[in-house]
């Protein structure tokens, strides 16, 4: 299933089991995969049109008045537009709104650089009080879903529209916040978030084939950051690698920086470069963003001869 249809699936079972949640968009439910909710839930769903910070402004209205309200849109609409209502109208005000961004960097594809939002978790991770989220595939985010329901504040989840493969177990068990290594290793530490998971396990397989032990940890959640399982990780391997699908300033390989301020151990970074995305599909985009499986074989080589 595309993670659109399985983000609408999950909603659906929220809004069934609790007539406090509902859901806004801004004129986009077909492309967030929300538009049947429309008929099955007409008094739970809201199209506040093209006006991302109206709706993220009803939305902190509705939560006051004790309603778990999810806002969605493409990504740097959902963050970069409406900063400020996120910022003091949510998170100031501490309302429990669950806000989420749709096509997160390279994933918008085709929609280019106004619609390709680099920074966005940047963005919202500088807001006190922000938790920012990132589904690996179907089943972390059918696990994540009424956790984060429940979780009493705002959230920002980037969530990837079309299909992803599956990289986690059927019986996954899901903590918001605690990272999961998916594979020990003893010689580099790969912190990685979003889609790229799956090729980061890739490569540590070509990377064993050539005696490097890799240990893959996915941090779903960026903000506020596992310091407990990136610290442990890097202190055993002495070499780091950050693969994300953001900018390298401000994203996942910030977060990773600061939490190993005090090591004195290497990291390295795979993502954007501080630069404006462009129209292309994900391979090329990938390519000239340097964000290709065999960059993130040459970045963690790099990293291990740092240290």
């Amino acid at each position: 299933m595309e993670m659109r249809a399985v983000y609408a699936e999950c909603l659906a079972k929220l809004m069934t089991e609790d007539r406090h949640v509902c859901v806004l968009d801004a004129d986009l439910a077909k492309a967030s995969g929300t538009r049947k909710l429309y008929e099955q839930f007409p008094r739970q769903m809201f199209d506040c049109g093209v006006a991302e910070q109206n709706m993220a402004s009803i939305a902190a209205g509705l939560s006051s008045y004790g309603f778990k309200p999810w806002i969605e849109s493409f990504t740097p609409f959902a963050t970069r537009r409406i900063c400020d209502q996120m910022t003091i109208s949510i998170s100031y005000a501490k309302q429990n709104v669950k806000i989420v961004g749709t096509d997160p960097g390279v994933s918008a594809e085709l929609n280019g650089g106004t619609h390709m939002s680099m920074e966005d978790v940047g963005v919202v991770r500088s807001i006190p009080g922000m938790v920012i989220f990132e589904p690996v595939d179907d089943v972390q985010l059918r696990a994540a879903m009424p956790v984060l329901n429940a979780y009493e504040g705002p959230v920002y989840m980037r969530l990837f529209r079309k299909e992803l493969p599956t990289v986690f177990p059927a019986d996954y068990q899901f903590d918001l916040f605690k990272a999961d290594t998916l594979r020990e290793g003893k010689d580099l530490s790969i912190f990685v978030s979003g889609f790229l998971t799956k090729d980061v396990l890739d490569a540590a397989e070509k990377l064993a084939a050539e005696g490097i032990d890799a240990e893959i940890v996915n941090v779903h959640t960026i903000k506020p950051i596992d310091r407990e399982t990136v610290i442990a990780s890097a202190r055993k391997t002495g070499a780091v690698l950050t693969v994300e699908n953001h900018n390298v300033i401000g994203g996942l390989h910030s977060a990773v920086l600061e939490a190993l301020a005090e090591e004195r151990i290497p990291v390295c970074a795979v993502g954007v470069p501080d630069r404006f995305g462009e129209v292309g599909k994900m391979p090329y985009l990938r390519k000239v963003m340097g964000m290709t499986e065999e960059d993130i074989i040459a970045k963690a080589k790099y990293a291990l001869s740092l240290k």
